[in-house]
Formats: structure tokens, sequence, C-alpha cells
């Protein structure tokens, strides 16, 4: 729920700067609107300003804003939040506006738009705005476009919405440490024709990772690959929401990439195209069908694809442990080891320890205690059972029927009769033997046999 508090009742408190702004005309704060609620909000149709299409910002919010003598203002304030990951597990985070990823700023082609960035963070800020064409003061890079912003000031940035796309916004001042605590936000400014490039269904969201000790609710700043929990908008599977979309609509997903590393980013059912990038929208003619796309960091890619198949389909980053949550990486591979013997020891000083790992990662529907504040690793339960996913996962959902505008949750797809995969009902006598893996002794050297002896070398000069 959107609730509006005005965070600064003196005005002599209030720093601005920026020398193009007109001060005259930045003279007064506009609101502040907060977000406490992690689920998607409807599109938030332009009450004044010029028309256009709104997006839904997938477990998010779109910003409200003023307009001022023919100037659309908008207030951000970089705060300390708390993120609700998932039923579950909590997050400390640095955001805006009561979230992390701060709000979905929408702007029209052509808008002058005036953004009031307050900083309530314990350091200094700055606000990038990520693909803009704007005057270099205004791009927000500490100490070469403009000082930090202080705990307690306020800087204003102006300029002119350029170029219709998809951008994003974020610090430019301590960037490992701001951005690993969860600060950015999306940008879509529309085009003047409120005809040109629509849609039926529009979602964005920002791909982010972070890495949280179980047991413990704020991120490892320092963390440069190894993350633990890689997110949509700052949620993970299954606490992210589907992407609900009528029979046959055309439908648009705006996917920005802030994280460390590139996502390959894979939706089941439908083939797509990739029709906008960093630079604005693709030419049609140069769009060619793919059921993945990989964004790398710092950019952003729009797809786009008719729903033309009813059902429920997965969509989701293509690398295996980007679909997990918290799990740890040095883990010894135990697949075909015997280690009933180990675990009877084991299980005389720890009553409760379960052999894990010795078939496969797949844990099935086990069970067991989990520290305070974290998930388990592989998790998520459809119609069918358990569905061992999490992280950068969800779902579009497909329907016959589904009103225009409406993004209510259809539940399950009803699969009609017939179009299930099922078990094969015939004998076992024509089923091939499994490979079995090989065991110690069947691997052992065999007498006269050479053995190649590696030495494995350490740091990185043996590379």
């Amino acid at each position: 729920m959107v609730s509006r508090r005005d965070f600064f009742g003196g005005a002599g408190a209030v720093a601005l700067s920026a020398g193009l702004v007109s001060r005259v005309g930045a003279a007064s704060l506009p609101e502040a609107p907060q977000m406490d609620k992690a689920a998607t909000r409807p599109p938030l149709s332009p009450p004044n300003g010029r028309p256009y299409n709104p997006v839904v910002t997938l477990n998010g919010w779109t910003l409200p804003w003023r307009m001022n003598n023919g100037v659309k203002e908008f207030h951000l304030v970089a705060e300390p939040v708390v993120r609700e990951l998932a039923p579950g597990m909590k997050a400390h985070l640095w955001g805006y506006n009561g979230q992390s990823p701060g709000p979905t700023i929408e702007v029209v082609e052509g808008d002058r738009v005036r953004l009031f960035v307050t900083n309530k963070l314990p350091e200094h800020t700055s606000v990038h705005w990520h693909g803009q064409r704007l005057p270099a003061g205004m791009d927000g890079v500490t100490g070469l476009t403009q000082p930090g912003i202080k705990p307690g000031k306020t800087f204003v940035y102006e300029f002119i919405a350029k170029r219709p796309g998809t951008f994003m916004y974020h610090p430019h001042a301590d960037e490992m440490t701001q951005m690993a605590m969860g600060m950015m936000g999306f940008w879509v400014t529309h085009p003047k024709d409120v005809n040109a490039h629509r849609v039926d269904r529009d979602f964005c969201f920002l791909l982010n990772a972070y890495d949280i000790e179980p047991g413990s609710a704020t991120p490892k700043t320092a963390t440069m690959t190894d993350f633990n929990l890689w997110t949509f908008n700052s949620r993970v599977f299954p606490g992210i929401d589907s992407m609900v979309c009528g029979l046959n609509d055309r439908v648009r997903i705006r996917v920005g990439n802030l994280t460390m590393t590139n996502h390959p980013i894979h939706l089941h059912g439908h083939e797509f195209v990739v029709a906008g990038t960093d630079g604005g929208w693709t030419n049609p003619a140069s769009r060619w069908p793919e059921v993945t796309t990989d964004i790398a960091v710092g950019q952003m890619r729009a797809i786009e694809f008719d729903a033309t198949e009813p059902g429920d389909w997965a969509f989701h980053c293509h690398k295996s442990h980007h679909t997990m949550n918290a799990m740890g990486h040095d883990v010894p591979t135990l697949i075909g080891v015997d280690h009933r013997g180990i675990a009877e020891k084991i299980n005389k000083l720890v009553p409760d320890y379960m052999v894990m790992g010795d078939k496969g990662g797949s844990m099935g529907d086990m069970e067991m205690p989990l520290p305070e504040n974290t998930l388990p690793m592989m998790t998520g339960t459809g119609p069918f059972g358990g569905m061992e996913m999490g992280g950068m996962f969800t779902t579009v959902k497909v329907r016959k029927g589904q009103a225009r505008g409406d993004y209510k949750d259809p539940g399950w797809y009803k699969h009609p009769a017939g179009t299930v995969a099922y078990e094969w009902q015939g004998g076992q006598a024509d089923l091939p033997a499994a490979q079995q893996s090989p065991g110690t002794a069947a691997a052992a050297p065999k007498p006269g046999e050479k053995v190649l002896k590696v030495r494995k070398g350490s740091g990185h000069g043996s590379h």
C-alpha cells in the first residue's frame, strides 16, 4: 500500500544543488510516497501529464509524481529498508522509498523531469540515471560530476527524457557497498506516440543478487561472484509473483541486470524476439526468434512474444545455481559413495544427521531444520509436487478469458485430458539396465597398469 509521509518539516534542513535547476521551481519538496508491501502493484495510469501505457513492476510499484509548471517531479529517499525476500526470510537492505529495488519511474519522451533525492543513509550517495542522455552535471557520478549527497541532504537532478526506452537508476558512490545492499531501480521512458510499441502486457524487473549467511540478515558487501541468493526485484522463488497474461496477448518483459555476472534468461513454451536494448528499440527487420537471451552486467533487454499457448510456463535464469537459494558451493560430490557406515557413526553423535548427496542433489520431500532467517536451497511446490527451484525463477501464466488489465493469479493450469506426460505402464523386461557408478575396487589400478601422477598447482602462478 502506498502511504504518503512528509519526511521534512523544516525546509531549512534541505540543501539544493545542480546548476541547471530552477531554484524557484524546486523551492518546495514533493511528497515521497512509501511502499511497505512486496506484492506486485497494479499499473499506475497517468493521472496527469502526457498519456502512456503503464508497465507492471514484478513485486514492485511505480513512483507517483506531481506536475509543477509543466515539470514532472519525483522524490526518492535513499534509506535503510527491510525486504522480505520470500516468506520466512527478511533482509536488511538499503533502497528507496521503503523498498529495494526502489520504485519504477515512468515518464514520456520529451518530459522535463525533476528528481529530488534525499539521503537517509549513514554515508554519502548519488544517483546515476543509467542510459539517459542528459547534461553531464546530472549524470550522478560522485567526484566526477557532483559532490556526494551527504546524510540528511537533498540534491535535485533535472533533465529532459530525450529518448524512449528501458533504463535503470543506481548510485555511483561507494557502488560496491550500496549496490550490494540493494540500491537500484527501474526507469521506463514511454514514446510520445501512445500507440507506438504498444503491447497488451508490459512487465519489468531487475536482476540482483545477495550474499546473506543463514541466520543473518545483512548482505556481505565484499562478495564478488559467489552470491547465494539470486533474485528478481529482490524476491526469490516461490516468493516471486507470476506474470499473468491473456491468451494471444502481446507480452513484453523488460529486464535490467545489476548483478556481477551475466544471466541467460529462458522462457518455456514460446519463442520471443529481443525488441529493445540499452540503445532503444530494435529495428523490426533485425529481430530473430529466441527462447533464451543473455543479459550481461549493466544491460537492459526488452523481449516480446505472443502468448499463444495456454498453461503455466517456466521463466528463469538458465545458470542452475541461480535457481537455488542459500547453498554452500564448497561441497564434495558424493554420488555413488556408500557412506552408510559413516552415517551410523555420526548418528551416535548427531541423532538427526541425514545422508545427503549419495544419489544426487534432489532432496525430494526431505525436511530438515534450518537456521533462523534463511530459505531452503531448492523449494517451491507445484500441482505435481516439489519444483526444486528457488532464486531467479517464476512462471508466465497464459489463460483464455483473462480480462485485459486483470493480473490476479488464476491458480494452477488445468490441463486438458491427454496433454500431461505420464508413466509408461509396460513391462520391466525391456528396460535397459542402469549404468552404475564404479566402486573403489573397480576403479583401482590393475597389476602392471601405469598410474599417471599429477601434481596440483597452487596460486595464480600455476595457471
